[in-house]
């Protein structure tokens, strides 16, 4: 199974579009985002995703909370605080916004997906994979990223726009 990671997204419609395309003709089955989202409108162009999305609540969320519950429910996107854990094709994945957060979690899953920092972290520690794509919002083409996880291997690339 492939899912999509994205981050950060920071209400940056031109961009969340581009991410839709790239996600859509990656095929993956799943999205996870991590957290930042600020609009409801980014859950608009979101709902044209192919693959069902779920995520967690970043620190920019917060005083658009109800227009955002809102939105993901029109849409039937689910979103929660962090931390949220989930199995997907027999992984255990834990997903929060700020990874300071993520010992605090627990370190029994598999794949934790993490935001907030705007850097690409892929960090390997035992059975475990640390997995943030990075920046995603910015204006700087070619900068952004969003990532794919294969969860059978657990390998984790970066698509870079």
């Amino acid at each position: 199974m492939k899912i999509g990671v994205i981050s950060d997204t920071h209400n940056h419609l031109p961009n969340v579009a581009r991410i839709v395309a790239l996600l859509n003709a990656a095929g993956v089955e799943r999205v996870i985002h991590t957290g930042d989202i600020t609009q409801a409108a980014t859950l608009e162009v979101l709902a044209r995703l192919d693959a069902p999305l779920l995520g967690v609540y970043g620190n920019n969320d917060a005083g658009e909370r109800p227009a955002l519950s809102a939105a993901a429910a029109r849409f039937g996107i689910r979103l929660s605080d962090p931390p949220l854990e989930i199995t997907l094709a027999e992984r255990r994945i834990l997903v929060v916004h700020d990874p300071r957060t993520l010992d605090a979690a627990g370190g029994a899953h598999h794949l934790a997906l993490h935001g907030h920092t705007h850097r690409h972290t892929l960090e390997r520690s035992g059975n475990r994979v640390v997995f943030n794509p990075g920046e995603c919002a910015g204006h700087v083409a070619g900068r952004n990223a969003i990532g794919l996880v294969d969860l059978t291997s657990l390998e984790a690339t970066l698509l870079r726009f």
